[in-house]
C-alpha cells in the first residue's frame, strides 16, 4: 500500500494506525513524504507492537522527531515481523538513534535499516556501533548525510571486527576524514561480510584512498567501493590501482569528482592487464589528458572484463576520444559507456557512429549534455542500421532538432534493438514529433520514450496519440513539458481507450485543462494498464474531482499526481 505525497494528517494518520491492529493481510505502508510527525509516528510504533503482518514500513521524509523514533525503537523490541524500516530525511537525533540502537541489540528480525539525514552525531553513531557488536540480523544500514565523523566511523569499524551479518554499509556525506578511513580500511583486513561501502564526499584524501587500497589486497569479500568527492589525487589513486592486480573480488569502483591525473591514470593502465574481477569504473571529473588517454584506452584493446565505465564531465579531450574509439571498436566486454558532459560534437558523434557500426558488444550508451546537432543525429542513426547491440541511447540536453529527429526516426522504422531512447531539450518540434510518431506505427521494439522538454505541441501529440492507438509495444512516453493543449490530451485520451501498453504517461508542465482532463479521466475508465499519469502544473481546474473519482471507480490501478 503507497501513500507517497497524500498529505495524510492528523485523524487520518490514527485512523491508519488503528487499522493496522485488525488488517492481517497488509505486508508493505508506504508513506514517504506526508507530515505525520512525532504524533503520527507513536500510533503507528503502537499499532506495530500487536500487528503481525507488516514486512516494511517507509516513513521517509515525515518530520519525525526523536519522540517518533523513541516510540518506534520500542515497538520494535517486541514486532516479530518488521524486517524493512526506513526513516530517511526525518529529525530523529542522537536521542532516535540511540533508541534505536538499543533495540538492535535484541531484535533479529530487523534487515534493513535507513537513518539517511536524520541529523545524527558522534553520539548516535557510537550507540549504532555498540549495537552492531551483538546484533545478527541486519544487512544494510544506511547513514548517509550525517555528522558521524571520524570518531562514529571508528566505532563502527571497531564493531565490524566481529559483526559477521552486515553486508552494506553507507557513510557518504559523514565529514569522515583520513583517520576514519583508517580505521575501516583496518577492518576490512579482517572482516568477511561487508559487501559494499560507500564513503563519497568525505575528506579521506590520499592517506585515506591509500590504505583502502592496503586493504583491498587482502579482503576478499568486498565487491563495491564508492569513493566519490573524496580529494583523493595521484597517490591516492596509484595505490588503488596497484591494489587492484592483487584484489580478486572488487567489481564496481567509484572514484568520480576527485583529482587523480597522471601517474594514477597510468596505473589504471597497467592493472587492467592482469584484473580479470573490475567490472565497473567511474572517473568522472579527473581530467585525463591525451597522452594518458593513448596508454590508458589502449589497454582497453584487451581487457576482457570491464563492463562498464563513465568518463562523463569534460574527463577526455579530442586525442583522447578519438583513441577511445578506436579502443571500443576491438574491445568486447565493455556494455555501458558514460560519455555525459564531454562537449562532443558532430565531429565527435562521427567517431562514435564508426565505433557503434564495429563493436558488437555496447548496450547503453549516455550521451546528454553534449553538442551533437542534426548533423551527429544522422550519422548515429546511420550506425544504428547495421549495429544490433545498442539497447540505450541518451542523447538528452543536446541540439539534434527536428532533423535529426527525423533521421532517428528513419532508423527506428528497421532497426529491432533499441529499446530506450531519452531525446529529452533537443528543440525537436512538431515535424520532429510527427515522424517520431509514423516510426512508432512500424517499430516493434522501443518501450521507452522520453520527449521531456521539446516544443511538439497539439500537432506532434495527436500524431503520437494516432501511433498509440496501434502500437502495442511502447510503455513508457513522456511527454512533459511540450506545449500541449486540450485537443492534444483529448487525441491521448482517444488513444487510451484502444492501447494496451502504456504504463506510464508524463503530461507535466503542459496546458491541458479541463476539458483534456476530462477526457483523460474518462479514458482511464476502459483503460486497465495504465498505472501512472502525471499532470502535474496544467490548467486543470473545475472537473478534475468529479472526473477523478469516476475514474478511480472504474479503474482503481492507477496512480494519478
Amino acid at each position: 500500500m503507497s501513500a507517497t505525497s497524500q498529505t495524510i494528517r492528523s485523524n487520518k494518520r490514527l485512523a491508519l494506525a488503528e487499522a493496522l491492529t485488525t488488517i492481517s493481510t497488509l505486508t508493505t505502508l508506504d508513506l514517504q513524504n506526508n507530515h505525520i510527525r512525532d504524533n503520527g509516528a507513536q500510533a503507528l510504533a503502537e499499532a506495530l507492537k500487536t500487528n503481525s503482518t507488516l514486512a516494511t514500513l517507509s516513513l521517509g521524509r515525515n518530520s519525525i522527531g526523536d519522540i517518533g523514533g523513541q516510540a518506534l525503537a520500542e515497538a520494535l523490541k517486541t514486532n516479530s515481523t518488521l524486517t524493512i524500516l526506513n526513516l530517511w530525511d526525518n529529525l530523529i537525533g542522537d536521542d532516535g538513534a540511540q533508541a534505536l540502537a538499543e533495540t538492535l541489540k535484541t531484535n533479529s528480525i530487523l534487515t534493513i535499516l535507513n537513518l539517511w539525514d536524520n541529523s545524527i552525531g558522534d553520539n548516535g553513531g557510537l550507540a549504532l556501533a555498540e549495537a552492531l557488536k551483538t546484533n545478527s540480523s541486519l544487512t544494510t544500514l544506511d547513514l548517509q548525510n550525517n555528522q558521524i565523523r571520524n570518531n562514529g566511523a571508528q566505532a563502527l569499524a571497531e564493531a565490524l571486527k566481529t559483526n559477521s551479518t552486515l553486508a552494506t554499509l553507507k557513510l557518504d556525506f559523514n565529514s569522515i576524514g583520513c583517520n576514519g578511513a583508517l580505521a575501516l580500511s583496518e577492518t576490512l583486513k579482517a572482516n568477511s561480510s561487508l559487501t559494499t561501502l560507500d564513503l563519497q564526499n568525505n575528506q579521506i584524501g590520499d592517506n585515506g584512498g591509500q590504505a583502502l587500497a592496503e586493504a583491498l589486497k587482502t579482503n576478499s569479500t568486498l565487491t563495491t567501493l564508492h569513493l566519490q568527492m573524496n580529494s583523493i589525487g595521484d597517490n591516492g589513486g596509484l595505490a588503488l590501482a596497484e591494489a587492484l592486480k592483487a584484489n580478486s573480488t572488487l567489481v564496481t569502483l567509484n572514484l568520480e569528482y576527485n583529482s587523480i591525473w597522471i601517474k594514477g591514470l597510468l596505473a589504471f593502465s597497467e592493472a587492467f592487464k592482469t584484473n580479470s574481477t573490475l567490472t565497473t569504473l567511474s572517473v568522472e571529473e579527473n581530467k585525463i589528458e591525451d597522452k594518458i588517454a593513448l596508454v590508458l584506452f589502449e589497454s582497453l584493446k584487451s581487457n576482457s572484463t570491464l563492463t562498464t565505465l563513465n568518463l562523463g564531465c569534460k574527463s577526455i579531450e579530442d586525442n583522447g576520444f578519438k583513441a577511445l574509439s578506436e579502443a571500443l571498436k576491438t574491445n568486447s566486454s565493455l556494455i555501458k559507456l558514460d560519455l555525459q558532459s564531454n562537449s562532443i560534437d558532430d565531429d565527435g558523434a562521427q567517431m562514435l557512429a564508426e565505433t557503434l557500426m564495429a563493436n558488437s558488444t555496447l548496450i547503453t550508451l549516455y550521451l546528454q549534455n553534449n553538442s551533437i546537432k542534426s548533423n551527429g543525429a544522422e550519422v548515429l542513426a546511420k550506425a544504428l542500421k547495421t549495429n544490433s547491440t545498442l539497447t540505450t541511447l541518451d542523447l538528452q540536453n543536446n541540439s539534434i532538432g527536428d532533423i535529426g529527429a527525423q533521421e532517428l526516426s528513419e532508423t527506428l522504422k528497421t532497426n529491432t534493438t533499441v529499446t530506450t531512447l531519452d531525446l529529452w531539450r533537443n528543440s525537436i518540434g512538431t515535424i520532429g514529433g510527427q515522424a517520431l510518431a509514423g516510426a512508432l506505427k512500424t517499430n516493434t521494439t522501443l518501450t521507452n520514450l522520453y520527449l521531456q522538454n521539446n516544443s511538439i505541441g497539439d500537432t506532434g501529440a495527436l500524431a503520437l496519440s494516432a501511433a498509440l492507438e496501434t502500437n502495442f509495444v511502447l510503455i513508457n512516453l513522456d511527454l512533459w513539458g511540450n506545449s500541449i493543449g486540450d485537443n492534444g490530451a483529448l487525441a491521448l485520451a482517444k488513444a487510451l481507450k484502444t492501447n494496451s501498453t502504456l504504463i506510464t504517461s508524463g503530461l507535466q508542465k503542459n496546458s491541458i485543462g479541463d476539458n483534456g482532463a476530462q477526457a483523460l479521466f474518462e479514458a482511464l475508465e476502459t483503460n486497465s494498464t495504465l498505472a501512472t499519469l502525471d499532470l502535474w502544473h496544467n490548467v486543470i481546474r473545475n472537473s478534475r474531482d468529479v472526473a477523478l473519482s469516476e475514474a478511480f471507480r472504474s479503474n482503481l490501478s492507477d496512480q494519478i499526481v
